[in-house]
């Protein structure tokens, strides 16, 4: 007992050399929907304009005041050292009430706590001064 299993004219079928391209579709939609769900969560952020970096040189007026803060923590008001924040602050508004308002550039030493400026700061801000900055050197040219 036999059984032809050919074509019924004979011909054997050429042999199929065409690419299988579903699993490739599939990893690419697969792909495509992870991208499609973490790109979003990615670049998801409050809108912010963050500020530019420029090299201004000091403007150095008379009515300005200069403070500074030393390593130890120890605060000057010019060359005046401070014996505490609160006779700071009363320093300051005095000058605060000036028209027109003066700068304070805050000076602070390379290894002073950054708490120590931080105090000059609030202590700025209770006295009622609109324009606090800070003094650095520009970084040594290589």
């Amino acid at each position: 007992m036999s059984m032809n299993v050919g074509s019924p004219d004979g011909e054997e079928d050429a042999m199929n050399s065409a690419i299988n391209t579903t699993p490739l579709v599939d990893i690419m939609l697969v792909l495509l929907i992870i991208f499609l769900i973490t790109t979003p969560v990615i670049t998801q952020s409050a809108k912010l304009s963050l500020p530019k970096e420029t090299n201004v040189p000091t403007q150095t007026k008379p009515e300005n005041i200069l403070l500074a803060v030393t390593k130890d923590g120890d605060v000057f008001w010019g060359t005046k050292r401070m014996p505490d924040i609160e006779a700071l602050v009363a320093d300051l508004k005095k000058e605060s009430v000036k028209e027109p308002q003066p700068e304070v550039h805050i000076r602070g030493d390379e290894e002073a706590r950054y708490e120590s400026v931080g105090r000059l700061v609030v202590a700025c801000q209770r006295a009622g001064i609109q324009k606090v900055g800070f003094i650095t050197e520009p970084p040594p040219k290589n």
